[in-house]
């Protein structure tokens, strides 16, 4: 494996009604800034909480397959930022569950970054997880 290979993970997670249909957006850039993939994925039917934390999983694994070493992940939920950075505790026990998922992910890097970012900020993987629903629901 390259040394240091580093990514831009943009991340979000869609819920219409919630819980409601729900999908996933992931958007994995080199350090540069090209697009090296893009998913979206419809994930049934789950809270919004629930789908930013599958998307936060989605892009761990995504970001392995890769051969990333250090990540930089983007994501508009300051709940989800929070918790997993652990300054939030996680009551709520389906999210304790995939917070642990991804603690257990981020495991397998030499360093991992998740900030809170503005909405604006974050189109890409909020147009991703919208496609996506639409086209679960279809």
């Amino acid at each position: 494996m390259t040394e240091n290979i580093r990514l831009k993970i943009y991340i979000d997670g869609a819920a219409r009604g919630n819980p409601g249909p729900a999908g996933i957006g992931v958007v994995v850039m080199n350090s540069e800034g090209h697009i090296l993939r893009e998913i979206k994925e419809y994930i049934g039917p789950a809270t919004n909480n629930i789908a930013e934390y599958r998307a936060a999983v989605k892009a761990l694994q995504i970001a392995s397959r890769l051969g990333g070493e250090k990540l930089d992940i983007f994501c508009d939920s300051e709940l989800i930022v929070r918790q997993i950075k652990g300054e939030y505790k996680v009551k709520d026990e389906k999210l304790r569950d995939l917070c642990k998922e991804v603690k257990a992910l981020e495991k397998k890097f030499q360093e991992v970054n998740i900030e809170l970012v503005p909405r604006e900020r974050n189109k890409q993987a909020d147009k991703l997880a919208n496609i996506a629903i639409n086209l679960g629901t279809l």
